[in-house]
């Protein structure tokens, strides 16, 4: 997993229309979330922040962040793209998920997990794991935050599902275009594999490179992954659409 978002990080960016706009609109949403449903909480940990989407769109609003992602390369360019975002008070670290705890400790207020980042864990066991870890990190009464793919909407009886992102990114005379693949394990239609392509055309030469990135995923579905989170002890556990670009689920620590 570490190796495709080594080799993806330099590319993130450019599956995004606006990744600028999206660190600002992300980080208010996720800032609505935290208000809605835990008030004032301020200090943030982020177990999968890949290049720093959300974690620099909670410091820019004012919360007090600690990143992590098993990702070398990802941790180095979120370390670079805060800096040049004037964020220079987030704490980043290479860390996977599933030891969040022996690496961070405890008495944070929200642990999140954004982008689709816990279906890269390809058993229950993996995730509950990982979800024990988070509430491990939380302070009693604080919150856990997970956004994933709404599989539940998927059509898990094919392979070579395309999957194009929008418009086309121009910049530095270059023209880049992603697209992802979907291949479905034909004997249970759990897992999927994914072949993300960034093609890179320079606009001058009109040399093309296609980059090819693949990893491996679990189509988990929204009623498996609530019940993981409540076995991992968490309470007021929900689903909740329409506040973010993929489906959100958070549970609370109890304070007892």
């Amino acid at each position: 997993m570490s190796n495709f978002y080594d080799e993806l990080c330099r590319f993130y960016h450019v599956i995004f229309e606006d990744w600028n706009a999206s660190i600002e609109r992300q980080g208010s949403q996720l800032k609505n979330l935290i208000e809605s449903n835990w008030s004032q909480d301020k200090r943030i940990l982020d177990v999968s922040c890949g290049i720093g989407t959300q974690a620099i769109g909670l410091s820019q609003n004012g919360y007090q962040v600690t990143a992590s992602d098993l990702s070398v390369n990802a941790i180095e360019r979120a370390k670079y793209e805060a800096q040049q975002r004037g964020q220079t008070n987030i704490s980043f670290s290479v860390c996977d998920m599933k030891t969040a705890f022996a690496h961070h400790g405890g008495n944070f207020d929200i642990v999140i997990s954004c982008d689709n980042s816990i279906p890269h864990l390809l058993t229950d066991q993996d995730i509950l794991s990982a979800l024990k870890q988070m509430y491990s990190c939380l302070r009693p009464g604080g919150g856990c935050l997970i956004t994933i793919r709404d599989y539940d909407k998927e059509q898990r009886t094919s392979q070579n599902i395309v999957k194009p992102y929008g418009k086309a990114k121009i910049e530095n005379d270059k023209r880049y275009i992603a697209l992802q693949v979907w291949d479905f394990d034909q004997t249970n239609f759990q897992y999927y594999d994914f072949t993300l392509y960034i093609i890179e055309e320079d606009l001058k030469s009109k040399n093309i490179l296609t980059h090819a990135m693949r990893s491996r995923y679990y189509a988990i579905s929204s009623d498996k992954l609530i019940k993981l989170i409540n076995d991992a002890g968490f309470e007021n556990v929900k689903r909740l659409d329409q506040c973010f670009y993929q489906p959100v689920f958070i549970g609370t620590r109890p304070f007892t």
